[in-house]
């Protein structure tokens, strides 16, 4: 049995900032010499990754997987510390190799050792900060897309009632641009019926301040149209559509879709990621 107590853990571990578990299996490989297990978890990169743990990773990327068949998709963020290592191929390979790992169910803990790997070879703190696995229900398809420079992402579920318009290229069309209309536009939910009551309670409060002085008759009128620009800016189906200049909304692009294709269709949920920032799905 190897000679060491809890406190020698302990103590390996508050001077590499090692995981408990790191620390354990050193210092059996060591035989309870703690100088041969520091050099065990330097060697394997363990402590410095640690160390690193402590630095600020403000920078990086978002990353998606979208499983063949599209029935299965992540969107993920990961940040490191500087934007020279955000555009290394190396991190980025990182990057795209965890979306694909987290879209077949791994969880970020499971996926640990490989992030521990990672800061040795880049030499940055690195964090997966948060991310999102949408699968299909019923008929439809995941998509994804990350915009230029990866700091935008966006990933969103489109349903069908019919099975055979997902595999039309129609559809699939009508899934991209909406995927580009959610990073664009920016909206925070699909409809204005998901948006919390006191939400919208709120945004009427203001909007009814701003015109207290007009006549009574005026006000309700006034009111009303301040909302609809409100639902217009953050629901999803009441933005102008970007691909025609806004000329119809997106719900009624959709419409059009399914009009076409002889189906039903919805966008059932989606969320957006902008790095940095906290982020829910809708």
């Amino acid at each position: 049995m190897s000679d060491f107590t809890a406190a020698d853990v302990a103590k390996l571990r508050e001077s590499t900032g090692a995981g408990l578990m790191d620390c354990k299996k050193a210092l059996v490989e060591s035989k309870g010499d703690s100088s041969k297990a520091v050099d065990i978890l330097r060697a394997r990169g363990v402590a410095s990754a640690a160390k690193k743990a402590s630095r600020d990773a403000k920078d990086g990327v978002i990353a998606q997987h979208v499983q063949p068949g599209a029935k299965v998709g992540v969107l993920v963020e990961i940040n490191c510390e500087t934007d020279f290592v955000a555009r290394n191929e190396t991190f980025k390979a990182f990057c795209d190799d965890l979306a694909r790992k987290l879209s077949s169910q791994a969880t970020v803990e499971s996926l640990e050792p490989e992030r521990v790997a990672a800061v040795a070879k880049i030499g940055e703190n690195i964090k997966v900060a948060r991310f999102v696995r949408f699968e299909v229900s019923g008929n439809g398809m995941i998509a994804a897309y990350i915009h230029t420079g990866a700091k935008v992402g966006v990933l969103v579920e489109v349903g069908a009632k019919n099975e055979a318009s997902v595999g039309l290229e129609e559809f699939k069309q009508l899934v991209r641009d909406i995927t580009l209309q959610i990073a664009a536009a920016n909206p925070t939910v699909v409809s204005r019926d998901q948006l919390a009551a006191d939400v919208v309670a709120k945004e009427k409060e203001i909007a009814a301040e701003q015109v207290k002085n007009k006549p009574p008759q005026a006000i309700a009128k006034i009111v009303e149209g301040k909302m609809e620009k409100f639902f217009g800016g953050v629901c999803l189906v009441d933005q102008g559509f970007v691909k025609r200049n806004s000329e119809v909304t997106v719900k009624e692009h959709v419409a059009g879709v399914a009009k076409q294709l002889g189906d039903e269709l919805e966008i059932r949920r989606f969320v957006r990621f902008q790095l940095g920032e906290t982020s829910a799905a809708a």
